[in-house]
């Protein structure tokens, strides 16, 4: 059955602080909209500009919240090896069931090194984790062979976000991880590949758009298995408009927070710095998106 889940922003007061309120907000918009699961820390949730501590206040915060009412998983990606161990055990202890993990950036890691990195993390992580493949911001991708080797040399380790505008790297983990792990999770990291990748039989989406439209992402997910082909086709096309957020600025993470703001989902749009802010011009950007998708919602 495919799922889409939520790269859950991170909502901040203007002085850079966690926004609880907003927090809890966005996470009852995302499970009343009827997500599979939410992430947090994850790109969008703007894991690089955040303190230990407080990613370890909002995880606890977040999983009082949701409360297993949906998955939940935990990105602890760190340049810092240990302290990827310390907040993946610490989010494992409350009874999170599983952390997500991008691969060492800055420097291009080779096939070798990659698979030893995990290969400690796995050791050292007591529960699940999900391998994130993200090359626009690595530099280099986590190779078919690296994911079926981990796959098979560890349990503990399964799936993977594989965040790649095109299908050609998920089809073929699809085609090699899937036949020797059928419990293996391969999810796309690009919204506009939902149905490519339920098609090739993957797990769905974990992306961005879900954020602002859970309602519609839930619907998709219904209707692909359903096999109600017709409303997956009507769907697609919405959602091939609604790209159209990411454009508005780079990165677009601020963007994604503006419109949630528009939304009355979140108080204010502060991001992490160095980020943007909005200018007047895309701010008007953001609210003609919301609104033709609205009235077309409406007609």
């Amino acid at each position: 059955m495919a799922k889409y889940l939520t790269p859950a922003v991170t909502p901040l007061l203007p002085n850079g602080e966690i926004d609880f309120e907003s927090c809890k907000n966005l996470y009852e918009h995302l499970i009343k909209g009827g997500v599979d699961g939410i992430l947090i820390f994850g790109s969008i949730g703007e894991f690089f500009a955040c303190s230990i501590e407080t990613k370890k206040k909002l995880i606890e915060y977040a999983n009082k919240v949701i409360a297993n009412r949906v998955e939940l998983i935990v990105g602890t990606t760190s340049m810092l090896y240990d302290e990827i161990v310390e907040l993946s055990n610490y989010a494992l202890s409350l009874g999170i069931k599983s952390v997500m993990i991008i691969p060492p950036y800055y420097f291009h890691f080779t096939d070798e090194s990659v698979y030893e990195y995990y290969d400690h993390l796995a050791k050292d992580i007591k529960g699940n984790i999900y391998l994130y493949n993200f090359p626009d911001r690595t530099g280099y991708e986590i190779s078919v062979s690296v994911v079926k080797k981990l796959a098979e040399n560890h349990k503990n380790i399964i799936g993977i976000k594989d965040t790649i505008s095109g299908m050609d790297h998920t089809r073929e983990l699809i085609k090699t991880v899937k036949p020797i792990r059928p419990d293996f999770k391969i999810y796309s990291g690009f919204d506009d590949n939902f149905a490519h990748n339920a098609l090739c039989g993957g797990d769905g989406c974990i992306a961005g758009i879900s954020n602002l439209f859970p309602e519609l992402t839930s619907l998709w997910v219904k209707a692909f298995n359903s096999n109600d082909m017709k409303a997956v086709q009507e769907i697609q096309h919405k959602i091939d408009k609604l790209m159209d957020i990411y454009g508005v600025g780079k990165p677009f993470v601020p963007f994604i927070k503006q419109a949630l703001k528009e939304k009355n989902i979140l108080a204010y749009p502060t991001a992490t710095k160095p980020m943007p802010t909005a200018t007047k011009e895309q701010i008007n950007q953001i609210k003609t998106i919301l609104e033709e998708y609205n009235n077309a919602k409406n007609n």
